[in-house]
């Protein structure tokens, strides 16, 4: 079994080395051809998506290389001293893909993908393989609190199936409001918040005042004119974050204008990568059509960084940047440390923000108590990532805890680990949360539109 799992990580090492903007436009290429789309036709439509992603990450690079230092520049200011690091998303994944579950993921997630398609379980063609690491994470996860490799493969089965689901669930809400037509968002590290979103703006529809409260990119266009633009936005939000960071005029300057660069062109980049996607999109809903004519059309599943353009996500994420810090300092038992994980709010943020239809103040309330439990369970979780990371000998942990603050956090993989410890709370939340989100799902339907499996 060991030398097969090396067998296959080497393979899959060498797939992965290509990055996301290689490997996703060959797949999309096979999918194009699979649908009997023209090689031609396919190539353009592949290679437009790729040219997408390049742009997408190439200014969401930019929006982390000017928030990543200004958060830690916050938090060196507050004087923080908290034992458990937080390493980021990045040296998780490349942890995770070194660990010997992460390479039988891949052919399971596929293969349950299929099948759900087959008997009508999803509507979701998964063919974001990068982000597959998020479910062979859970599953190394279970492995290492257990020692049993095959429940951690069965952990990761459960909340491959469990994402999907919540994607179909979310996908036409996205249509409306993000602009994604044909696109549904699998991304644990978002799609996580979706229920919880959607409780949460529930819960302040209730709240009279509260509930009149809006504040999104169109109302405060409509209100300061040209300083309501996105691109204002940006640079306000940026100045303002450089001012808690303690940064001098050229630094406010230099982050400011940065932001205003990446609430312009991203929503653009996306633009060309679903220029490239519709394609696609069409040539199998028209395969599916003809061969499946009672099947709804089906989504494709793409990496949440498609919908990070959205402006009313990235202004949540710098809002909730100083707050992160402001809680870790203040919440009593925290031990984690946020860091490298602070640059990455967007994704925690998204589908909260689509939960509220772009209410930035709304998802930022509902952002808080996420943010409070990310924090505590990803120092709960601290022990057991330590251990991951000094097994693939990663060199931040050789002599430190480290953890994640977000995807370490994540609450439906710290749910999911417990119930596989056969923790009693977590077997008994089985049925209480299992109820609290269909009764969400039913209570929202309308509203989200009515998904009919």
């Amino acid at each position: 079994m060991v030398n097969l799992a090396s067998q296959i990580n080497s393979i899959v090492q060498y797939i992965l080395s290509m990055g996301a903007i290689v490997m996703l436009p060959i797949i999309l290429f096979i999918v194009g051809l699979c649908f009997r789309m023209k090689i031609s036709q396919a190539f353009k439509a592949a290679l437009t998506v790729g040219v997408g992603f390049v742009g997408i990450f190439a200014i969401f690079g930019i929006l982390t290389n000017n928030v990543g230092p200004a958060a830690q520049a916050m938090v060196k200011h507050t004087g923080i001293n908290l034992p458990a690091a937080d390493l980021g998303w990045p040296a998780l994944s490349a942890i995770t893909w070194g660990l010997p579950i992460a390479p039988f993921v891949i052919p399971m997630t596929i293969i349950i993908n299929i099948v759900m398609l087959i008997i009508g379980k999803t509507r979701t063609v998964d063919v974001d393989m990068w982000n597959y690491w998020h479910f062979a994470l859970v599953g190394t996860l279970v492995y290492y609190v257990t020692n049993n490799f095959i429940l951690g493969l069965l952990a990761a089965a459960v909340i491959t199936i469990i994402v999907f689901k919540m994607a179909d669930w979310a996908a036409p809400m996205g249509e409306k409001y993000f602009g994604l037509e044909g696109i549904s968002l699998p991304t644990v590290s978002s799609i996580t918040f979706w229920p919880i979103g959607l409780i949460g703006n529930w819960l302040i529809d209730k709240i009279p005042g509260v509930r009149n409260i809006k504040i999104d990119p169109k109302t405060i266009q409509k209100k300061f004119g040209i300083f309501g633009e996105p691109m204002m936005i940006g640079l306000i939000l940026g100045v303002l974050l450089g001012l808690l960071a303690g940064y001098d005029v050229k630094g406010l300057l230099n982050i400011g204008v940065n932001l205003a660069a990446v609430m312009l062109l991203l929503p653009r980049m996306t633009r060309v990568l679903l220029e490239g996607l519709m394609p696609i999109s069409q040539a199998v809903q028209a395969f599916l059509t003809k061969r499946f004519p009672n099947r709804k059309d089906l989504f494709i599943g793409l990496d949440i960084a498609v919908a990070i353009g959205n402006s009313s996500i990235i202004s949540t994420a710098l809002l909730l940047t100083p707050l992160a810090i402001l809680l870790a300092f203040i919440l009593p038992g925290n031990r984690t440390l946020p860091l490298a994980d602070l640059a990455n709010l967007a994704v925690f943020a998204s589908m909260i923000v689509l939960a509220c239809k772009g209410n930035i103040f709304r998802a930022v309330i509902i952002a808080i108590p996420c943010l409070i439990g990310d924090l505590y369970i990803a120092s709960a979780m601290a022990p057991v990532i330590t251990k991951m990371a000094r097994t693939v000998a990663y060199k931040g942990a050789a002599h430190a805890t480290v953890t994640s603050f977000l995807d370490g956090g994540n609450p439906l993989r710290f749910w999911i680990v417990k119930i596989f410890e056969l923790n009693p709370i977590a077997l008994g939340g089985i049925v209480v949360i299992g109820l609290l989100v269909w009764w969400i799902y039913r209570t929202t339907k309308k509203e989200v539109v009515d998904i009919d499996q």
